[in-house]
Formats: C-alpha cells, structure tokens, sequence
C-alpha cells in the first residue's frame, strides 16, 4: 500500500519544483511560500494525511483475508471429514454387497436360524460392522448375528427398500428397533441431555434414538430368483473410535500452530452422540456426549439446510467452525457432521499481526517523512533532466541516461546516483531475461517428467486392476483346456494307428494350439502374479517364426482377399520365448487384417541395427486416430465393437518383459496404414535371465 502512495505524491513535487507556473494559478498564503516550504507542505501533507488512511484499510484488509483464510481452511476441512463419512458409507454398502453375494451365506439359506446367526456373526466380523441380519424374501426378519428372530414385520420403518433390494442410507432408529436387529449396542444408544449455554430449550431429558449407518442388499440365486435380504450397519451413537478417526485425519499431529486442537463430533437432531469435544471444568477424558449445540447454528442448518461455515459456541468455548446438515433416505434433516479447532490462539495472533503492520506502517511512514524532508529541493532544472531521462527509459530507450550535472548538490548526486540504478537496472534486466529462459526451459523439462510420472502412476494401477482380473480369468480358462487335452490323449488312446497316422497333421495342429491357449493363460498369470512364471527364452530366427505365423492367420488372409508381401533383411536370431513371440506377432497380424476388411496389402519387414532388431507389421487400413495412438497400449483401449483391448498392452508387456518395445504410429514410407514395430535384443537383458 505504501509503495503505491509514493509515486502519487511526485507529481506535485515536481510542479513545485518549477515554481512559477503553479504559484501564479494558487493564490493566498500558498503563493507567498518559498519553494522549500512549498515542496515541505506537498510532501507532508500525504504523509499525515493518506498514509494514515492507507494504514486504516490495510489493517481492515489484513484481518478481514485473516478470517477469509479461517474460513478457506475449515471448509478444506469440513469436505474431507464428509468425504471420510462418505466413504464409510459406502463401505458398509460394499460389506453387505460382498456378504448377499458371499457363497456361504448362499449355502446357509436352507440352515437352521441358529447356524444361520454364527455365520452372520463371522460375516459382521471379516467386514468389522456393528450388525447383519437376513430377512426372507418377503422382509421378515430371520436371523441377527446374535441368533433366530422371530420373523418381523417388514413394514417396520427400522427396514428400509426392501423393495429396491440396493439401499444405503444414514438412518434414525429407534431403541426398540435397534434392539431387534442389534442388542448388544443397545447400551451404547442413551444419551442422557447435559445442559448447554445457548441450546434451544427442551423438555427431554434423555436422546434414545440411533444413528446407524445402514444398507440392505438383495440375496438372489443363479437365476436371479430372490431369495432374501442382507441389512447391516454401523451404530454411531458412542462410536468413539470412528470420530477420533475422523479427527485424526482431518487435524493430524502438528496441523494446528499456536496451540490450537481440532475437534469432530457427529449429531442426532441437535444432540452430540459421538465427539471427542470435552466438557468444561470436566475430567481431561470426559466427553462431551449430551451436550447440544447452539440456537443459531441449529437454525441455519438443520432448519435451513445450510452448511455452517463460521465461529461458533462450541461447549465452553469458541471454535472456528465447520457444520454439515445430514439427511436420511427421505431427505429428511436428521443430524450434522462437525469439524472445528479452537479459535482462541488464532485471534491472538491476529491482533499480533495487526499490532506489527500498524507499528511497521508508522515506521514507515515516519521513514519516508524523514527522506522526504532531507531530499525536497527546489532545482528545478536537473529534476527536468531527470524526468526527460526517465520518459525516455519508459519509452523503451534504455540506454538513456541523465549524464553530467554542473549542480554539485543533493540535486546532482541524486542524479548521479539515479545513472548508477538505471545501469544496475540494465544489467540486472538482461539477467533476468536469461534466468527466464533458463527458467522456462527447466521448467519445460520438470513438466515433462512429472508427465512421465503421472503416466507411470496411471498405469501401475491400471495393471494392479487387471492383475486382479486376469488371474480370475487365467483360473477359469484351465478347465476347459484340461478337458480339451483329455480328450485328445483319449482319442490317441482309442483311435487304431491307421486313423491316427492319417489326421497326424491335425492332432499336431491342435496340441499346438492348446499348448498356445496355456501359454495365453500363462501370460494372463503373468500379469497377476509375474513372480511366480517365467517364459523359457530361445534363440529364434524372425523370418522363420513371421512365416510360421502366417500359416495360422491364412484362412483370414484368404477369407478377406488380402496380399502378403515381405522384406525379411535381418539375420541375426532374437532372444526371447519363441511361443510368446508368435503370440504378439499373430495378434499384430490379426490386428492388422481386421484394419483392411475389403482388402488391401499386409507388409512384413525386418531389419538389424546395432544390437536389435526391428519387426514391421504394415497395413493398408485407415490408420490410427490421435485419440486412439495416446491411449493404444492401455487396458481396454480399442476401436472394435467386440475387441477387449487387452492384445496390444498384453504383447507390449511381453516383449517389455524381454528387453524390448512395441512402437505404432503412421507409415513413413508414404503409403496411408498403420504400422507396428516390434523392437527385440540379439542379446539376452540380465532380468528376462534372471
């Protein structure tokens, strides 16, 4: 603030400085000043007169961003202890997923209740909830995890979407229907009402109603038959474990200065059920379950739905504040989330701050009299000098300069001085022209790798999901492969010699093509468990193994009228499993006919340079759309209706595994197509040995 006044007040100090022409148009006692006097009246007059107002706004600038930044902060935090909450949530919808659609609870159906209870209770257990229950199809209650029910009515509002058979909700209970489907957290549910300065006033005495986190899944057989319903939940009445949680990860250790503590408490209506709040002059433990927030808070966000963001009376003390209206199913306003931290230490440390900005402002101020009056002078003819020079500079020309002064003055070695800075400024200005080029090429490069970066993240979990699928896949796969090599060994068992001598060739071919399914099936294993498989490398000749691969994609090179045209130059043998190679070059291959369904011209080239050798898989087709080349090597990048998207980040993780790489992109050798080239070693890479 104090630098933007400064150069408000040269104008007139200037314009004084000529003297004449302002002292004809100011009539008065003003006319009859010296020069001197004149610029001292100038200069003083902002001084005591703006700066002090400047000072004024600056201090009600500062404390007014002080409570902007207060605020910004407890909304940063309200959002993650609701994102928590949410995610809490839906983690006791995913647990009652996992339990309608666990195998076992599908094999207990036809048990007695009272098996059907203990296995609910190891079921609550592995998924750590407060309570399950299973109900009939038509919502009777027959069993808790703590024994047989004894078959409720489904109308009871305690169960909620039966009918949709998928709910998850935060809910009201009251005692007696918690008791029904969770009786031992009974206990947990009265909250006897503390009195609390500035609550609305209440008749009651005791809050006997249960907040739960609930959700119902629908239990369904093989063919979608309904067969029941899982409910389960979380009790958060009491549930201090869960709210010191919440606090934890909003307000870690050392999050808050100045002695500050952060706070969370869950309410029901008005009435905290779960804090980590204390009470005033109470134990250091004791919390301050019971106690009910205030009037004004209430108002705003359980009668207005409103998300409270402000200081608020919290207890004993203020708090900067953070309240998030809760509603059930029916969108009704059944309670609040709160996060806070004490407000005390902060206010103490705004009027600190202010207290330094108002004694380092009148510092200044009195600093900047003080040069003011030491500097005014009446030359007028260097100041002229000086102020063409700097017009000329602000013009662009920066090699103006004031020069020689016959003034031997303040004047002249202010003028003096004033070359010094424009040649330091010069100076320094063309350094800072080369550190911003340094600068933005750093830069450039820093965004470059964080890119990369980002990309490695983004596919690490990609292939932890996949992992997880693939291995799925691989398991299911082995059977039928099994019963495909039962049967040949069978028919090699009962078939005479004469019939097997004349379908030799097809029974080879078929041990080929299930020794190539478990190579496939060992490949997904692979990507779910790499430790554990390793392919066998060998010394193979590309030419003899793209001729080979042919062989087995002939009947769609002849179905679709597509040429096949080679220039196989490289002659060294590349280093890799030779069943896993024919595997990528055959997806390549089958790749590329796909691209050319009316015909056209597949080209394989190999070529050798230095320690590789190259494979070229060229096609005719329509080529590789932008879109479609970033994203090409991703799981489940692909442009057929009924591809999966897996063949290529599948053959690029092969040959990876091998020292190599698997490039695509556009031909260069002017023809419209795509092409895919295969990188591989002529030398054995330590890891594929290892």
């Amino acid at each position: 603030m104090t630098a933007r006044a400064l150069p408000a007040a040269s104008p007139p100090a200037a314009a004084g400085g000529r003297g004449a022409r302002p002292a004809a148009a100011v009539p008065g006692l003003f006319a009859r000043l010296s020069i001197r006097n004149k610029l001292l009246v100038m200069v003083l007059l902002p001084l005591a007169g703006v700066l002090p107002l400047l000072g004024a706004i600056l201090l009600w600038w500062s404390s007014a961003a002080f409570d902007r930044v207060l605020i910004t902060k407890i909304r940063a935090d309200l959002a993650v202890a609701q994102g928590y909450f949410e995610r809490t949530l839906a983690e006791v919808g995913a647990s009652a997923g996992a339990i309608a659609g666990s195998r076992a609870l599908h094999d207990a159906l036809a048990a007695p209740p009272q098996d059907i209870a203990g296995l609910l209770e190891q079921l609550r257990r592995r998924e750590k909830l407060d309570f399950v229950n299973l109900r009939d199809a038509a919502g009777r209650l027959r069993a808790t995890q703590d024994g047989p029910a004894d078959g409720a009515d489904r109308s009871s509002p305690a169960f909620l979407a039966i009918d949709a058979g998928e709910h998850t909700s935060v809910e009201v209970l009251s005692l007696a229907q918690l008791q029904r489907v969770h009786p031992s957290g009974a206990p947990r549910v009265a909250v006897p009402l503390l009195p609390t300065r500035n609550a609305v006033a209440t008749t009651r005495e005791v809050e006997d109603r249960a907040l739960v986190l609930l959700s119902t899944r629908a239990v369904r057989g093989r063919d979608g038959t309904l067969l029941g319903h899982v409910q389960a939940g979380l009790l958060l009445n009491r549930n201090l474990a869960f709210i010191d949680h919440v606090n934890a990860i909003v307000y870690p250790e050392g999050s808050l200065p100045f002695g500050s503590r952060g706070t969370a408490t869950l309410f029901l209506d008005d009435v905290r059920i779960s804090t980590n709040v204390r009470l005033f002059g109470g134990e250091k433990d004791e919390r301050a379950i019971g106690t009910r927030v205030s009037r004004s808070v209430r108002e705003a966000v359980l009668g207005r739905g409103e998300t409270w963001l402000d200081r608020a009376f919290v207890v004993s003390d203020w708090y900067v504040s953070g309240y998030l209206p809760l509603a059930d199913s029916a969108g009704r306003r059944i309670g609040m989330l709160y996060v806070g931290y004490l407000e005390r230490p902060f206010t103490l440390l705004r009027w600190g701050m202010l207290g330094a900005i108002g004694v380092l402002f009148f510092g200044a101020m009195m600093l900047a009299a003080g040069v003011s009056l030491r500097w005014a002078r009446s030359i007028f003819h260097p100041l002229e000098r000086m102020e063409a020079t700097m017009q000329r500079v602000d013009a662009g020309e920066r090699d103006a300069r004031v020069g020689a002064l016959a003034s031997g003055d303040e004047i002249g070695r202010l003028a003096a001085h004033l070359d010094e800075l424009l040649d330091r400024i010069a100076a320094h200005t063309r350094e800072l022209e080369r550190w911003n080029a340094e600068l933005d090429a750093k830069v450039a490069e820093r965004t470059r790798a964080l890119e990369q970066a980002q990309r490695q993240l983004v596919h690490s979990e990609k292939m932890a999901t996949v992992g997880q699928l693939t291995a799925s896949i691989a398991h299911e796969v082995n059977n039928p492969i099994a019963v495909i090599q039962g049967n040949l060994d069978l028919l090699r068992e009962l078939l005479p010699p004469q019939a097997l001598a004349r379908i030799a060739p097809e029974m080879k071919l078929l041990d080929e093509q299930v020794e190539r399914m478990r190579l496939v099936v060992t490949q997904l294993l692979q990507f779910a468990r790499p430790g554990e498989y390793a392919g066998y490398v060998d010394s193979v000749d590309p030419a003899t193994l793209l001729r080979e691969s042919l062989v087995l994609v002939q009947h769609l090179l002849a179905r679709s009228g597509i040429q096949v045209r080679q220039a196989l130059a490289a002659t060294a043998p590349v280093q890799i499993n030779r069943q896993e190679l024919q595997q990528v070059l055959v997806n390549l291959m089958v790749n590329a006919i796909h691209a050319m369904p009316d015909g056209g011209v597949l080209t394989l080239v190999t070529r050798q340079a230095g320690g590789e050798v190259a494979i070229e898989v060229r096609d005719t087709g329509p080529g590789l759309a932008p879109e479609l080349l970033e994203r090409l090597f991703q799981p489940f990048a692909t442009s057929k209706k009924d591809g999966t998207g897996l063949g290529l980040w599948i053959s690029r993780g092969i040959v990876e595994r091998y020292g190599g790489d698997i490039r695509a992109g556009a031909r260069d050798d002017g023809e419209r197509g795509a092409c895919f080239t295969v990188l591989l070693r002529t030398e054995i890479p330590p890891e594929a040995g290892a």
